[in-house]
């Protein structure tokens, strides 16, 4: 990687300011707040996977990105920024092509350097899919 085209960290995330990742993947995101965010996907044919279900890793981005958005709501207000350090993704069900995948993230743990947070994602039909955890690092914007 060329250092001289990294662009510096966001020290002033706000968690309505969606990364273009987000708008890539077509995620809604229906409510932030620091105790809860979520979130709806249509499964679309670039989603899926050989099987006509979202992705594996189509689910764990949506996840991925609303743990960040809910660890960015719970952000200092005079900034901060945030970057997941670790994930874990359990699968129970396939969301077929054509459905909408409903995610819940809410807090485990909230703590001055790391946050937890589970995600809840669910089928059209209330079924469970999948359960991510994953743990994100909070940093403090340096002091000028």
């Amino acid at each position: 990687m060329n250092d001289t085209l990294a662009k510096p960290r966001n020290f002033m995330m706000k968690p309505e300011e969606q990364p273009p990742f987000a708008d890539f993947m077509g995620m809604k995101i229906t409510h932030i707040s620091p105790e809860r965010v979520t979130a709806e996907l249509a499964v679309t044919r670039n989603l899926t996977n050989r099987n006509s279900v979202m992705h594996g890793g189509a689910v764990m981005a949506f996840a991925d990105n609303l743990g960040g958005t809910a660890a960015t709501a719970n952000l200092p207000a005079g900034g901060g920024s945030t970057a997941t350090i670790e994930s874990k993704t359990n699968f129970f069900a396939g969301i077929p092509e054509g459905d909408v995948a409903r995610a819940e993230c809410t807090p485990l743990h909230r703590g001055r350097t790391t946050t937890v947070w589970q995600t809840r994602i669910t089928r059209g039909d209330g079924k469970l899919a999948a359960i991510v955890t994953q743990t994100q690092l909070m940093m403090a914007k340096p002091k000028a």
